[in-house]
């Protein structure tokens, strides 16, 4: 996983050079960085309409008594794609313009959670579903009874 990110933060930039100056050199240096700008704008926009679209179903599903577990990662998705579009470049605006299309963000999750060891609950009065090898351990809280016991 190293390796990879590894490669990513050392070709990302390289590859967005290398557009950029393709780019420069077709519409003129002053035309890329009003559209690398644009892009930037817009972006920011998109994601935040979409930040607020996704905040109101997770208190949606907050009020239905659900644990808003797949709203809280597209959030994160959405939090990334800003990420992407803020990076001055068009590689970078190409993959968080991809991350503000919700299909392909659901696609993404749904392939990401399932490839995970991540067991979610879709509401608080659901059961867990335990699998044959989870290791399982059992608590129990105790509330302090007077101040003096109480830890700081």
């Amino acid at each position: 996983m190293f390796k990879i990110l590894f490669l990513a933060f050392l070709l990302v930039p390289l590859l967005e050079l290398y557009v950029l100056i393709k780019v420069g050199g077709e519409i003129g240096a002053g035309w890329t960085l009003l559209l690398v700008l644009f892009t930037a704008a817009v972006g920011a926009w998109l994601v935040k309409l979409q930040g607020l679209s996704t905040m109101q179903r997770a208190q949606q599903s907050m009020q239905r008594g659900e644990a808003p577990a797949l709203e809280v990662l597209e959030g994160a998705m959405l939090f990334f794609s800003g990420f992407l579009l803020l990076i001055p470049g068009f590689v970078t605006d190409i993959a968080g313009f991809v991350l503000l299309i919700p299909a392909v963000r659901r696609y993404l999750l749904v392939r990401l959670l399932r490839n995970s060891q991540v067991i979610f609950r879709h509401s608080y009065q659901s059961r867990s579903y335990r699998q044959q090898g989870d290791d399982i351990i059992e608590g129990e809280v105790v509330e302090p009874k007077d101040e003096h016991n109480r830890l700081r």
